[in-house]
């Protein structure tokens, strides 16, 4: 295989639906030359987190770190933790994932794993992070907080950060996005967002990319039914003045 056909695949936020990635994975087909990566927020809410993180790790694809990964290293290698804190981390699905590990113990190679993950990953033309980036903050001082967590602030960036890369992330629900309905992709200022909300009742549905065909791969995780479309049939365009007018309301 060439390195022009060398397939680069992305896939979004899994939360535990193990049986869903395989499905999607079987229906993309990658070979052993393609590149698979994924963003982040492979654990919590579903059933299967440990299958998830096992079949990643052991596979080496490319992954970055997620807020729920970020999540469980603080709740479980911090020496003390507020009982808020832990309760929230729970009620955020943390249970499940402690719930798919046998004798219910997260083995240390998963969290050292976990401690490895980058915050990003920069493949040239395509940068990949799990959440976004703070557009009035320079690159070298942005951390975990930024990259794991933010949300209107980047969608309401008014230019690309970058001027020669596409950031691709999840985290963020698609179809919480103005005029996004379940199941689609949103697309800003120099970003897409490609979480279509795996576990969400609403939606169920989990996206791979196939960034070198332009392809969009999805498998519904409680319908168990599959659908690969063109991106440009799949993805909606985010205007930066319809998050700053949702902000300007929450406020």
């Amino acid at each position: 295989m060439s390195e022009s056909s060398q397939r680069r695949i992305v896939i979004g936020d899994v939360h535990g639906h193990y049986e869903g990635l395989m499905t999607l994975l079987e229906a993309i087909a990658p070979a052993a030359e393609d590149r698979v990566y994924f963003l982040g927020d492979l654990i919590d809410r579903g059933p299967h987190s440990s299958h998830v993180v096992n079949f990643v790790k052991e596979n080496n694809y490319g992954c970055v770190l997620g807020n729920h990964e970020q999540m469980l290293l603080h709740i479980l290698t911090s020496d003390s933790i507020p009982t808020p804190a832990m309760q929230a981390w729970l009620h955020s699905g943390g249970q499940a994932t402690i719930a798919s590990y046998q004798e219910a113990t997260i083995p240390h190679e998963h969290l050292d794993w976990f401690k490895a993950l980058p915050t990003y990953l920069d493949l040239g033309d395509i940068w990949l992070t799990h959440a976004g980036i703070d557009p009035d903050i320079p690159l070298a001082e942005q951390t975990a907080e930024q990259f794991c967590w933010i949300r209107d602030e980047f969608h309401s960036i008014q230019q690309p950060y970058f001027t020669d890369k596409l950031i691709i992330t999840g985290h963020t629900i698609t179809f919480t996005l103005p005029g996004v309905t379940p199941g689609k992709l949103a697309q800003g200022q120099g970003w897409l967002d490609i979480d279509t909300g795996a576990y969400h009742p609403r939606s169920g549905w989990l996206t791979g990319l196939d960034i070198t065909n332009k392809l969009i791969y999805q498998v519904n995780v409680f319908q168990n039914c599959l659908r690969t479309l063109p991106l440009t049939e799949g993805v909606i365009n985010i205007e930066p003045s319809q998050i700053t007018n949702r902000r300007k309301k929450r406020a």
